[in-house]
């Protein structure tokens, strides 16, 4: 019995630390979700007919289900009886590859870090690259079937093939290294070439140069890399890099549309196309001014997240810069900064909220300002628990003995030792800051109605919930899925910068 049990334990820990196991179970989990959920949709309940198109497409989304589920019984009886993955299993995941075609994600993503046994953490930057320019690319072609286009589409679609090519190319070129083996100097050029093809939005490809350039840096040198070992704790967490991926893929169409997409789809009236149902040339319909929502909906993106990063971004740097001072100095100026903050935090967020705006009106400035207000005394509380922490440390101390100012402790030692806190409580409000404009625009408190906002369209759509219930269900799915993407991301960053793993 005892020996059974040791090797059941055995068994158990290799499916638990296979960071290939858990990947493509997770990808079969939500493939599945994905299958039933277009095949309830495949069949009109009122008019008792299919769809034949989203019943096609669920066929193509179970085949790949049934093959998903097939690597994953594949997966686990390789780790529970020979202790590694067969090649044969590995080759399989080729397949998988092509659902990129249906948009599938979670499956192409599993099947990609399932093909390489050796990883790099550039290797996985450069997959998420490559899907994002892909998704890009996929979501900007569907406007090929619109009445007409913007002027720059042709050649903005171009210059987003070329750079898909460019990243397939990077990618192939890092897969040839795994974390271990040292990088030629040339891949210096394939770093540089990477952060400018940001310009895109990519963020990945920006994290991809980064990481091959710190590489380069550091090749010879010992001692801990913080930047890898955040990285390699994140990567697994495949619900934290499946919301990074989101977020990136909205800020990378969000900057694509401005070349790609015809602003005047999403704010002109157009009365001979009013409330359509979801086609090819309007693939979520149209509203009652016949007006595209999928167009409204891809430049409303822009708006949220805008006003999402900025006024995270605003009360971190003041509440951050406030809360050290107040830990860092304590007695008068810690009781006269933070009962000033008190004052402040006494007021609910969403009522200061309201009061700026009804007093200097509805506009995106004035909503970012609004929304920061409320949140510096919070940003302001965690700064100051974290500076009062670190300034107990020996380096500290030492910085004092060699004469550094105040100010240059402040800035250079204690801050960027402070800051792990500030990122997790960051990641996880601004989703808070999402719902919070999307609220008040729904209230007509945020941004101009005229303006395609989240939160304007699901007013807008909230009045033909019985008709055309797609209005409203449209951008109300934008909404939580940028909220649990942020959400995600930060439950997973607070995993990585735990400091009891660094521990263990």
């Amino acid at each position: 019995m005892t020996k059974s049990s040791s090797l059941t334990q055995e068994m158990r820990f290799r499916l638990k630390s296979s960071r290939e196991y858990s990947q493509a179970s997770f990808a079969w989990i939500t493939s599945v979700l994905l299958t039933l959920f277009l095949l309830l949709n495949s069949y009109d309940w009122s008019g008792q007919t299919f769809k034949p198109f989203i019943a096609g497409v669920a066929g193509i989304y179970l085949f790949f289900t049934l093959i998903q589920s097939l690597l994953v019984i594949l997966i686990r009886q390789d780790l529970t009886h020979r202790g590694v993955i067969r090649v044969l299993t590995r080759r399989l995941a080729w397949v998988q590859l092509l659902a990129a075609l249906t948009g599938n994600i979670f499956i192409v993503t599993a099947a990609f870090h399932l093909i390489r046994k050796r990883k790099s953490i550039e290797y996985t930057f450069a997959v998420y690259a490559l899907l994002t320019q892909l998704f890009v690319i996929g979501v900007s072609a569907l406007n090929v079937f619109k009445p007409y286009v913007a002027d720059t589409f042709l050649p903005s679609m171009a210059a987003l093939l070329c750079i898909l090519v460019m990243d397939l190319i990077v990618l192939i070129i890092v897969s040839r290294f795994d974390a271990t083996s040292p990088l030629p100097r040339w891949m210096m050029v394939v770093g540089g070439v990477m952060i400018v093809s940001v310009i895109t939005g990519n963020v990945f490809a920006l994290l991809l140069g980064i990481s091959i350039l710190r590489r380069l840096r550091r090749q010879g040198k010992h001692g801990t890399n913080f930047w890898n070992d955040l990285w390699e704790r994140l990567a697994p967490n495949m619900t934290a890099m499946s919301g990074l991926f989101f977020i990136i893929f909205l800020f990378s169409i969000s900057i694509c549309s401005f070349f790609t997409f015809d602003y005047s789809m999403a704010v002109e009236n157009n009365y001979s196309a009013l409330l359509q149902s979801p086609s090819l040339a309007y693939p979520l319909g149209t509203d009652d001014f016949g007006r595209c929502l999928f167009s409204r909906i891809v430049f409303g993106a822009r708006i949220s997240l805008i006003v999402g990063f900025m006024s995270t971004l605003i009360p971190v740097v003041i509440g951050g810069v406030l809360g050290a001072f107040s830990g860092f100095y304590g007695r008068h100026t810690d009781n006269i900064i933070m009962r000033l903050l008190d004052i402040l935090y006494a007021i609910p967020g969403i009522l200061l909220a309201i009061a700026i705006i009804a007093a200097f009106g509805a506009n995106t400035v004035n909503l970012i300002v609004a929304l920061s207000l409320g949140s510096i005394p919070t940003y302001a509380r965690t700064m100051r628990a974290s500076v009062l922490y670190v300034s107990t440390f020996e380096f500290v101390e030492a910085a004092r003995a060699l004469g550094y100012t105040n100010r240059t402790i402040i800035f250079r030692h204690i801050i960027p030792n402070s800051l792990a806190p500030m990122i997790i409580k960051s990641t996880l409000t601004i989703g808070g800051a999402v719902i919070a404009t999307s609220s008040l625009s729904y209230l007509g408190l945020g941004v101009e109605p005229h303006i395609p906002e989240w939160g304007n369209i699901l007013k807008l759509g909230s009045t033909y919930l019985e008709t055309h219930s797609y209005l409203a269900i449209y951008p109300g799915l934008a909404i939580i899925l940028l909220v649990l993407s942020f959400n995600f991301l930060g439950d997973g960053l607070r995993d990585a910068l735990d400091p009891k793993l660094e521990e263990a």
